[in-house]
């Protein structure tokens, strides 16, 4: 098979480059559906035309239904995909793709996702990939810490519900919120998770950019404690990886700490720390959760993460120390490898 593909990919590339936009366009069904012809040809960048004879090709296939309200996947069609995915991890030696970034960041596994596809639906496809891979990794008892942030709301999303209840389990905020949108809080994607697969969650009600001087206070409260107490006894935490420079901005810094703090080689964050591209912390933020003791000493740590200028982000915050798992997309991923 790895020969054929090897076949196909020197002699009818276009064969791969087809496959890649019928990809492209059944993913995008698959996320907004039901969808107008318009809506994909914008959202891709293709032509109306173009895509007005790829959608009847699908349809001829049985893979699409179209009615007044748009397109949308036929249960076939949906199944497709997951072929599709297949195909790709084949004939793009994802396998080896993964092993080199693997290799190139010292942790022990790398799932990556097809680029091909808008921002939007990429970060939606790398957060459907992440919730898939917590929801295998589950067990009764487990106790997960959640970060907050965009990719990561996107894992709560995508979370499947599970037919097994996972009552026994809990999911609990590792870090306090940023004051931002209510569904990127790392308290909305905590409760959004538990409550999808049975189990138990906590609320860490603290500002994640407090004062130094206020941080003991809190602390001593009993809600806090007892949040904080079950947050220390995480054996997964899944965390998404940050651009330094608009991390701290979304932290309210003013201009001259994120002058400074870029100065000092700031590339990535990650809960609160911030580090160079050779993965030394610089700097790192005042705030009630997870320290990077207790992160060490999580049995599964998974950073999940990609799309545009996060390959340098991901390069300085994973580390064999502290991760074991990154979720990232193939773009990214050949990016990591080059820096």
């Amino acid at each position: 098979m790895d020969y054929l593909f090897k076949v196909q990919k020197k002699i009818v590339p276009e064969v791969i480059e087809l496959a890649e936009v019928r990809y492209s366009i059944l993913k995008k069904i698959y996320h907004e559906e039901p969808i107008g012809r318009r809506s994909l040809s914008e959202g891709l960048n293709l032509s109306v035309r173009q895509v007005r004879n790829e959608l009847e090709f699908l349809n001829e296939q049985g893979l699409i239904k179209v009615s007044r309200a748009g397109v949308s996947l036929t249960q076939e069609g949906k199944d497709f995909i997951t072929e599709l995915e297949l195909y790709f991890t084949e004939i793009k030696d994802f396998a080896n793709l993964e092993k080199k970034v693997e290799e190139k960041l010292g942790i022990n596994e790398v799932l990556i996702v097809p680029c091909n596809l808008e921002h939007s639906n990429l970060i939606r496809e790398i957060g459907r990939v992440a919730a898939n891979y917590l929801r295998r990794l589950l067990r009764t008892g487990d106790i997960i810490a959640i970060t907050g942030g965009y990719t990561m709301s996107q894992v709560a999303e995508m979370m499947p519900f599970c037919d097994e209840r996972y009552e026994n389990t809990i999911v609990v905020p590792g870090r306090g919120g940023l004051g931002e949108e209510v569904d990127i809080q790392a308290n909305t994607i905590a409760a959004s998770i538990a409550k999808k697969i049975g189990g138990k969650y906590y609320l860490l009600q603290v500002p994640d950019n407090l004062k130094v001087e206020n941080i003991s206070l809190i602390k001593d409260e009993p809600s806090i404690q007892k949040t904080l107490n079950i947050l220390g006894k995480a054996n997964i935490l899944v965390h998404g990886v940050g651009n330094a420079a608009e991390m701290s901005a979304r932290r309210g810094m003013d201009q001259s700490e994120i002058d400074d703090i870029l100065s000092k080689g700031a590339i990535g964050e990650a809960f609160g720390y911030y580090c160079n591209l050779d993965g030394e912390i610089v700097y790192s933020t005042p705030s009630i959760g997870l320290s990077l003791e207790e992160v060490e000493n999580i049995g599964t740590v998974i950073a999940v993460a990609g799309g545009e200028k996060k390959a340098e982000a991901i390069k300085s915050i994973i580390s064999p120390k502290y991760q074991d798992v990154l979720i990232t997309d193939e773009e990214t991923a050949r990016r990591i490898i080059s820096l």
